[in-house]
């Protein structure tokens, strides 16, 4: 613990002991007095109480003053939280408006804004390839300005829009083994406090298999939360001067969740947003703070005053 005006813990014990003293030739006095008249009155333990009550709530007065400050570990709820966007050209398409791309720009934005300050989120860009644009931060402004600077452009790969969110949280690039090779998947450690949230139409155009990647994320511990954009009837966009038709898969955006015992959410259902706030799981850990305790002893001296004071209303009728 530090002072931040240490003299005043010498002017508290000081004043504790002056009073102590006083009080201790107060009541000395008064028993004299009371013997001199012939007035026997035992002394009892109750008495002392209330003025012992108001000797420490002073004492934690000029404590008060003296500005402590002590390092204390104060529970948090902390995590990681990646937001894959899929930037692909089909994510440009208005059957989510004002496009599937600005649908989820806007959700993604209320995401974040809802997250506490101790959890730390990260952006991951997608199409054919995968970037992550912004690793996790406790800055989430800077992750929000991240967000609406994306722009749709390419194909879309599902799998490696995991991998790179998976590379993210672990700090080092994830890649699926060869299927012909019967290698065993790589040990990525237990991430149970990280979260996946992939915003996309589904539309997948080719990449590793997103569902096995999905896979990947649930031996680490890492739930994968998808929003579907888009209908699942579908448009048409122009991509190099061609009519192209594109459409919300949600069998794969499903089979990615469940794989992780995730779930899939609709964009356009407004409870989606809560559902996937409540997904997203979170770690209680304690911190270790250096907070200052001077609120704390002044509302404990308060506390003590009162008490004595009624206590001395309750059992004498007056307070001296």
């Amino acid at each position: 613990m530090r002072f931040d005006y240490p003299v005043m813990i010498v002017v508290a014990v000081a004043v504790a002991t002056g009073l102590g003293v006083a009080y201790r030739a107060l009541h000395r006095t008064r028993a004299r007095n009371l013997a001199a008249l012939g007035v026997g009155r035992a002394t009892t333990l109750r008495q002392h109480v209330p003025p012992l009550l108001f000797l420490v709530a002073i004492s934690l007065l000029l404590l008060a003053v003296a500005r402590p400050h002590a390092t204390v570990r104060v529970p948090r709820a902390t995590g990681t939280v990646i937001l894959a966007f899929d930037v692909s050209n089909s994510m440009t398409a208005t059957d989510a408006a004002p496009t599937r791309l600005a649908a989820a720009q806007a959700a993604a934005t209320r995401f974040v804004q809802a997250q506490p300050d101790s959890v730390d989120i990260g952006v991951v860009a997608f199409d054919q390839g995968a970037l992550t644009t912004r690793p996790p931060t406790r800055d989430h402004d800077q992750a929000i300005a991240t967000i609406q600077r994306l722009h749709a452009a390419g194909g879309t790969s599902l799998g490696q829009a995991i991998l790179a969110s998976l590379a993210a949280i672990v700090g080092r690039p994830v890649t699926l083994p060869d299927p012909s090779s019967n290698s065993p998947p790589p040990s990525l450690g237990y991430w149970g406090s990280a979260t996946i949230v992939l915003l996309s139409d589904g539309e997948e155009t080719g990449g590793p298999d997103p569902v096995a990647a999905a896979g990947l994320a649930a031996n680490a511990g890492v739930h994968v939360e998808t929003i579907g954009f888009g209908t699942v009837a579908g448009t048409t966009i122009k991509v190099d001067g061609y009519e192209v038709a594109t459409a919300l898969d949600e069998d794969l955006l499903t089979q990615i969740a469940q794989a992780t015992a995730g779930t899939y959410h609709r964009a356009g259902d407004a409870r989606s947003a809560d559902d996937i706030y409540r997904s997203v799981a979170l770690r209680i850990t304690a911190k270790p703070e250096f907070m200052e305790l001077t609120g704390a002893a002044v509302v404990v001296a308060v506390l003590l005053l009162t008490a004595g004071g009624l206590l001395m209303v309750t059992w004498y009728g007056r307070i001296l």
